[in-house]
């Protein structure tokens, strides 16, 4: 569900980024209470009068439970993106933007050990949510990040890093990279790709002993992060993964439908079914009938759709948003879900 919330704060992060901050009423305090690297989905009407939606990373701490939840969110300006545009020349404070509560399991709750981060660019947005709650709540844990940005300024919450690592010099390791510009001190400029982390890696921490790795940023990033840490030992269940941009990702592999199939889906509580039309998502087929189904990049990404397959069999065109252990048990996306028999249901409640 959707609710409009007032903009209350605009603040101009780098030319191309803000970060948005959202009045929160009082009665809707538990329900955006969010659990450090979640995001939320938000949405407006287009100039046509189409439906437009997106995901954004929460970047503010998570707030105790004796205290008022902050709802600010970190976006960047993509090249054609109607709401990243919007955001970034026209939204001002006193303006309402609908949000839906937030949601997503790249997440760390805080608790005791050694984590680390390998992000990019706006990859930054839930990491800094995860290691600013983390550092605050928990003085046993420490947290290695590790971010490559194009530009000095080009780099999104350089203050906010700043005064995290003058907080907590003893337990939190900064390594910054940029892509496109020589710093005075620190590693030299490049592309931090799979072969340069692997050699990274190993000289700045026991890298399979940390509890937890979160890679946060474009597909070929996070990928190349995935393939060093794979390399260099870690266990998968230990990686933790998000992915902002899918440009580089591979087509997805053409499936091969029944004839005729039918699908069940069960939402809110309530049940229907609806033959399944040619070349359409589950997704697609749910939201004929049903309007209020959850969704919001419909690319694989954000996991806004997740749905528990309770039969039949479907097959996911790509998959962004979802750990190994979740789709071992069953949830697939469903914007990206076709059926491979012909009939299948699905639960959006589990």
């Amino acid at each position: 569900m959707f609710h409009p919330l007032r903009v209350s704060e605009v603040e101009r992060l780098t030319d191309d980024s803000v970060a948005v901050t959202l009045a929160i009423p009082v009665e809707l305090r538990e329900a955006f209470r969010h659990t450090p690297g979640q995001h939320v989905a938000v949405r407006r009407t287009g100039v046509h009068g189409e439906e437009i939606r997106r995901t954004y990373s929460i970047c503010a701490p998570a707030a105790p439970a004796d205290e008022e939840p902050v709802l600010r969110v970190g976006i960047r300006l993509v090249d054609g993106g109607e709401f990243s545009t919007y955001a970034l020349k026209e939204l001002s404070v006193g303006d309402t933007v609908e949000v839906m509560q937030p949601m997503g399991r790249f997440v760390l709750e805080p608790r005791p050990g050694h984590f680390a981060a390998i992000v990019g660019g706006s990859g930054i947005t839930p990491v800094l949510s995860i290691a600013a709650t983390l550092l605050a709540r928990e003085p046993q844990a420490r947290f290695c990040l590790i971010r490559s940005d194009r530009t000095a300024a080009s780099t999104m919450f350089l203050d906010e890093v700043a005064d995290l690592k003058d907080r907590y010099p003893d337990r939190l390791q900064l390594v910054t990279v940029l892509s496109r510009e020589e710093q005075q001190a620190g590693l030299p400029s490049g592309r931090l790709d799979q072969e340069r982390l692997t050699a990274l890696l190993a000289s700045l921490l026991p890298v399979t002993a940390v509890d937890g790795w979160f890679l946060c940023g474009p597909f070929g990033l996070v990928q190349g992060a995935e393939r060093a840490l794979r390399g260099l030992g870690v266990d998968r269940a230990r990686i933790h993964e998000e992915i902002f941009h899918v440009d580089e990702a591979p087509a997805p592999v053409p499936v091969t439908a029944p004839e005729h199939s039918t699908l069940t889906a069960t939402l809110d509580g309530r049940s229907g079914t609806w033959p399944v039309q040619d070349g359409e998502s589950l997704l697609e087929t749910v939201l004929r009938a049903r309007a209020d189904a959850p969704y919001a990049c419909k690319g694989g990404v954000c996991g806004t759709c997740r749905a528990f397959v309770v039969s039949g069999e479907v097959r996911m065109d790509r998959n962004f948003a979802l750990e190994t252990d979740e789709t071992e048990a069953g949830y697939v996306l469903a914007c990206q879900s076709h059926p491979v028999t012909s009939d299948v249901e699905l639960d959006f409640d589990r």
